[in-house]
């Protein structure tokens, strides 16, 4: 079940790195983590997403992979979460069998999040929900689109975009089940203790 705190992991070049901050966050007590790195080339996804893979067996935390279906299925990882232009989900769900979580970015958009659920999808993200210095040009989603949601679909809905602290509240009692966070978790000088504040609004 996609619920609570889905940590996104920062384009970090340094795997070394990147490994320490995703342990961090698991010590945090994230429920999921997808990793994502626009910045990488294809061997350097590879050996990121094959490093972080035991980290999140161990703290049994789901690996969700952002965008490539052939590296989710040679790692075994999870799952794949995937973008309007990113394939078709029909086709994805039938490439990922049964078994492995697909997730799809809904934007702003309540018809995507019905299609996609009809797709075979096992959440939505909607987003951005605040101004999101990771896509600052990306569309606003309104948090009404979460109690939306609730009367329409069955699957969760993730909220993702400029999340902090200071608004994290705000998506969770709009509706969403999850929060998804990037830059306030990583970027943060204690990402154990900040993963933990996030985890706690959920309690």
């Amino acid at each position: 079940m996609i619920k609570g705190l889905y940590a996104v992991t920062p384009d970090e070049p340094n795997t070394d790195v990147l490994l320490a901050k995703v342990e961090a966050a698991l010590q945090g007590g994230i429920n999921i983590l997808q990793y994502r790195n626009k910045q990488a080339n294809h061997k350097l996804l590879t050996q990121q997403a094959r490093a972080i893979l035991p980290l999140c067996r161990q703290y049994n935390v789901p690996l969700i992979i952002n965008d490539s279906v052939k590296l989710c299925l040679s790692l075994d990882a999870d799952g794949v979460h995937i973008g309007a232009d990113d394939g078709n989900l029909d086709e994805i769900r039938a490439r990922l069998g049964p078994n492995k979580t697909l997730g799809a970015s809904c934007y702003n958009r309540l018809d995507l999040a019905l299609s996609a659920q009809q797709a075979g999808a096992n959440y939505v993200a909607f987003g951005a929900c605040f101004a999101s210095s990771t896509k600052p040009n990306a569309p606003v989603a309104s948090l009404d689109l979460f109690k939306l949601a609730q009367a329409q679909l069955h699957i969760p809905a993730v909220a993702i975009g400029g999340i902090t602290l200071e608004n994290a509240a705000q998506a969770i009692a709009a509706g969403a089940s999850a929060i998804a966070v990037i830059n306030a978790i990583f970027s943060a000088p204690d990402i154990k203790s900040q993963a933990r504040k996030f985890s706690q609004l959920f309690i």
